[in-house]
């Protein structure tokens, strides 16, 4: 889907809860603040939920209409909104403590390419969570993207799992409507040189 399409959803109403997604909070909750970015932020519920505790977060979307419903929260003045295309955003190399990439499904390279830029813009011993739709869904009828080409799975985030100290490299389970569904989790650290 391209940023119109995107921006019409988001005019249309609210696309995702204001709480951010439970493993998101859980991995999260217990990280000392520090700066972190959203990729691919949507209306900014994780980005928001990160400065309500403490973290100075950039909210990095190509919706302008998404970032916007963010802004106009309790919070949205916490957060720096960046109206950007994941792929083409930047951060200074090691300045972050926390990249957060929740549902963006691209195809390869380029989820790849991006992830491998994330784990350059961590501080040494800075965190990476990338959560996504699993390509197993497409077999068990559950709904979500129906691509395979952009979905996630272990293997395909293997060579960025590579370049970190992996914590979690599974698939979760996720119950929805239609049955339980599958979500594919990395979460590491960029090493500690020395």
């Amino acid at each position: 889907m391209h940023a119109t399409d995107w921006d019409a959803r988001y005019a249309d109403k609210q696309q995702w809860s204001a709480a951010p997604n439970a493993v998101v909070a859980q991995l999260c909750a217990d990280l000392p603040p520090g700066a972190a970015v959203d990729l691919a932020a949507g209306e900014g519920r994780h980005a928001l939920w990160l400065a309500a505790r403490g973290w100075r977060v950039t909210a990095v979307d190509f919706s302008a209409v998404g970032l916007d419903r963010g802004r106009s929260t309790t919070h949205g003045r916490d957060v720096v909104w960046a109206v950007a295309d994941a792929l083409a955003w930047r951060a200074a190399d090691s300045s972050l403590d926390l990249v957060v990439v929740a549902y963006l499904h691209l195809p390869e390279p380029e989820t790849t390419e991006l992830l491998t830029r994330a784990v350059g813009w961590l501080r040494p011993g800075g965190r990476l969570l990338v959560l996504g739709h699993d390509v197993e869904n497409i077999t068990r009828g559950v709904g979500g993207p129906q691509d395979p080409a952009i979905l996630h799975s272990v293997d395909r985030l293997a060579p960025v799992a590579a370049l970190l100290e992996v914590d979690r490299l599974e698939q979760l389970p996720r119950e929805v409507e239609a049955g339980t569904a599958l979500d594919t989790l990395l979460w590491g650290r960029r090493p500690v040189s020395g």
